[in-house]
């Protein structure tokens, strides 16, 4: 009979073992990211249809900005909500745009991301393929981007035509200027996940995405 620490260690593994293999029945390869099949819905969260709405900021969210930290604000839409991250950054929009759109750089510049491909332009419309990975666990889904940068803004939705391993996925990049060299990045994403996923999983890509967005963008325009 194995001593308790012994046997506790035991259960531990096997607990760890159990969740994974649930794990990998969630992500089977019956229900992987298939470019050649359409999206089981077409649209769990309501899409943005032009600009995203404004969000209001107190005078101690400004001056918090204006030192240079992050500032995340929770907007109530209906019975729901989602959550935005604010930065001021020390670069020029055009900078930031460029930065922001260099998708084929996201692996070099944005944790856990391991691929992100363009497939298809049409007019103001980026289509991409992004793939993530958190502790060995991979994702991938397809965006299809809205760009205007004129209007200040990118909103995106999932490509409902290919098959994503996220039920869904909507967002947006605000990018407005506040003087000719600082520039302040809003950033907002709503993710609905596909059957069992993880919560350390559901974190680091839904919460801990949100802070990181905005300090990556920063960090590569102000380099």
């Amino acid at each position: 009979m194995l001593p308790s620490f012994a046997r506790s260690r035991s259960l531990a593994r096997s607990g760890l073992l159990v969740a994974l293999f649930a794990f990998s029945l969630a992500f089977s390869p019956a229900r992987a990211a298939d470019p050649n099949q359409p999206h089981n819905n077409q649209g769990l969260v309501t899409p943005y249809h032009g600009a995203p709405p404004s969000v209001t900021l107190s005078a101690d969210d400004e001056a918090k900005l204006a030192s240079g930290q992050q500032v995340q604000k929770q907007v109530q839409v209906g019975s729901g909500g989602h959550a935005v991250a604010f930065m001021n950054i020390n670069a020029p929009v055009s900078k930031v745009w460029s930065k922001i759109t260099s998708f084929t750089s996201y692996p070099q510049w944005v944790d856990n991301v391991t691929k992100c491909q363009p497939y298809k332009t049409d007019g103001s419309l980026i289509y991409v393929d992004f793939g993530l990975s958190v502790m060995g666990i991979g994702v991938e889904y397809y965006i299809r981007h809205d760009y205007q940068p004129a209007q200040g803004y990118m909103t995106w939705t999932l490509d409902y035509s290919r098959l994503s391993d996220l039920d869904d996925s909507v967002g947006y990049w605000r990018v407005t200027a506040l003087s000719p060299t600082v520039t302040r990045v809003e950033y907002s994403v709503d993710i609905r996940f596909k059957g069992w996923i993880p919560g350390f999983v559901q974190e680091m890509i839904s919460t801990k995405g949100l802070t990181t967005a905005t300090t990556w963008v920063k960090k590569q325009s102000e380099s």
